[in-house]
C-alpha cells in the first residue's frame, strides 16, 4: 500500500471505489498541527474535478494503468474509436466519458489512451491543439468599446468558442484543452 507521499501528478489512485486521475498536488506543512496533502482529483469515470485532502501519511491505492499513444479514427453514438500505429488493434472509449470534450477529436489526431485492466478509461489530449474556424460572425467597426469583446466561433469538429472580433473564417487557431479557451492564431 502507497502513501501520501507516493502522489505525483497524472497518477491514478483507487480511493471510494473509484478511479481518480491527480491533477494537481501540493504537500503542506503548516508551522502549528499535521502535515497533509491537497490534490485537485479528477474521476475517471465521470470526467468531474475536485479538491480533497489527504493527511500525511494516509494510505492510498496507487493504480497501474496503461498509457498508449493512439490515432482517433472516427466517433459513432456507442463511442469513439482509436487505433494503435504499431499493432493495428482499436480501441473504444465509451461517448459517455469524453462527452464535453469530444470537440477536441479530429480524424487522424494521436492522444493518449489510458487503459485499465484492458478498458479504455479516458483520453488525454494535448495541452493545446490547433483547430479550423469553419464559422465565424464578422467582426463590426466600433463594436470594441468596453476593451476584451469576443464573439462565438464554430471550429471544424462543431465545438463552439469565444474568440476575439478578428478572428475570421477559415483561420487556424490553437485551443488550450484544459480551459476550452481561445489562446492565439496558429
Amino acid at each position: 500500500m502507497s502513501t501520501t507521499s507516493d502522489i505525483s501528478k497524472d497518477v491514478v489512485i483507487r480511493w471510494k471505489d473509484d478511479l481518480y486521475l491527480v491533477v494537481e498536488f501540493q504537500h503542506v506543512n503548516p508551522g502549528k498541527g499535521s502535515a497533509f496533502v491537497r490534490t485537485r482529483l479528477k474521476n475517471i469515470g465521470t470526467g468531474k474535478v475536485f479538491e480533497n485532502t489527504f493527511k500525511s501519511g494516509e494510505g492510498i491505492e496507487i493504480v497501474e494503468v496503461e498509457r498508449r499513444r493512439m490515432q482517433y479514427l472516427y466517433g459513432d453514438p456507442s463511442g469513439f474509436y482509436f487505433m494503435d500505429g504499431a499493432s493495428y488493434e482499436q480501441v473504444t472509449v465509451p461517448r459517455a466519458m469524453l462527452e464535453e470534450r469530444a470537440g477536441y477529436l479530429r480524424e487522424g489526431q494521436e492522444a493518449s489512451v489510458i487503459t485499465y485492466q484492458g478498458q479504455a478509461v479516458t483520453v488525454e489530449f494535448p495541452k493545446k491543439i490547433t483547430l479550423t474556424v469553419t464559422e465565424a460572425a464578422p467582426g463590426v467597426k466600433g463594436d470594441t468599446a468596453g476593451g476584451n469583446v469576443t464573439k462565438e466561433a464554430t471550429l471544424e469538429t462543431g465545438m463552439k468558442i469565444r474568440v476575439p472580433l478578428f478572428i475570421k473564417e477559415g483561420e487556424k487557431i490553437i485551443i488550450n484543452t484544459e480551459t476550452g479557451e481561445y489562446v492565439e492564431r496558429a
